[in-house]
């Protein structure tokens, strides 16, 4: 019976410990700089656990639009912030506030977005950081 409940054990806790390490955070993003990104949609995709959003972003050199991808947070913190399926939509015209990534790639966490009617959508749950500014209307 001792030796069922020395290999129960570690197996439980293995058990619990892989869906924690399937989850992933928002390290890849520099929380020290926020940016807005005027741009054009390409594509919003309401999935768990995080939503993406695709968005064409005008090179400041004059070049081709750059493809931006930015992450959100889980769907039903979106709708408690009044987030719908079809908010966002291709060729719709934005502003987003992101914290860029760490290594200057085209890609981010969305923080606000500010739709063509001046409607400004949070995208993170929660409070933001005291040094955030919001978009101006």
């Amino acid at each position: 019976m001792k030796v069922k409940a020395y290999c129960l054990a570690p197996a439980m806790l293995i058990s619990l410990a892989v869906p924690a390490s399937a989850h992933h955070s928002f390290a890849m993003f520099d929380r020290e700089k926020t940016v807005e990104l005027q741009g054009t949609v390409k594509d919003f995709q309401w999935t768990n656990p995080h939503s993406f959003l695709d968005v064409y972003v005008d090179d400041s050199k004059g070049g081709a639009p750059v493809l931006w991808t930015l992450e959100f947070g889980a769907v039903h913190n979106l709708v408690n912030q009044g987030w719908k399926p079809k908010t966002l939509l291709p060729g719709d015209k934005i502003l987003v506030t992101v914290h860029p990534a760490k290594n200057g790639g085209p890609y981010g966490q969305a923080l606000s977005v500010t739709l063509s009617n001046g409607t400004v959508m949070q995208a993170v749950q929660g409070l933001l950081p005291a040094d955030f500014e919001q978009p101006r209307n």
